[in-house]
């Protein structure tokens, strides 16, 4: 199922790099799974903060899950590459902007998702994201986060020299800037709802780990 999918979701993406990218990260990444299992039962619209090409919305949608989503990031490109796939796959109730985390959200209530961008944030800044984010989850929903944690782990110097390759090879617009601990998180999220954190590197060398807040 998983190949079928990854095959699915690369084809329509233009370029040979954004659909190698696609494939990978569907065959490997054990976050896109993750996530559907914590929205599954949901059918409150979502969030998703950072979507880069749209893949966590596109996978969604091939597992089956029909609620609304919009997609926000400020790589236009990548924003530009998510509307077209989302055209050619005839995606319903999806849409994607162009849009900076640093200067506030939208109005939501519902699911928020925030994956894999949170070390490009100043400390300051992931607070106040978190703070924002929480407050559009709607009663009964969910903030799903994936981020490397800062510890003294091997997993974790691994995944800070594995940021600055993709922004050297220009996949990301900015260097990583502070990683958030375990703590950081229980200290933002708590005050809104019940938090879990849990590993969730699969078989990559990561220290990446899912935030899940229950409202």
């Amino acid at each position: 199922m998983t190949a079928d999918i990854a095959k699915t979701l690369s084809a329509p993406f233009p370029g040979i790099w954004d659909r190698c990218y696609v494939s990978s990260k569907v065959k490997t990444d054990p976050l896109y799974g993750a996530v559907h299992d914590e929205l599954g039962g949901s059918s409150l619209p979502l969030l998703d903060i950072g979507c880069g090409l749209g893949l966590l919305a596109f996978y969604l949608r091939e597992r089956g899950l029909s609620f609304p989503i919009r997609g926000l990031d400020y790589d236009e490109r990548k924003i530009s590459s998510a509307t077209k796939v989302s055209a050619a796959l005839q995606c319903p109730e999806m849409d994607f902007a162009t849009h900076d985390a640093r200067q506030g959200l939208p109005e939501h209530a519902g699911n928020v998702t925030i994956l894999d961008i949170l070390q490009f944030f100043t400390p300051d800044e992931q607070q106040t994201l978190l703070g924002l984010a929480a407050s559009r989850v709607a009663p009964g929903g969910k903030l799903v986060i994936r981020s490397g944690l800062r510890d003294d782990s091997r997993r974790f110097k691994i995944t800070v020299f594995c940021d600055y390759i993709a922004k050297a090879s220009f996949w990301m617009k900015a260097a990583p800037t502070h990683y958030p601990t375990a703590e950081d998180f229980e200290r933002a999220l708590s005050p809104h709802g019940k938090v879990r954190i849990l590993p969730l590197w699969g078989g990559t060398p990561f220290n990446n780990h899912l935030i899940v807040m229950e409202k």
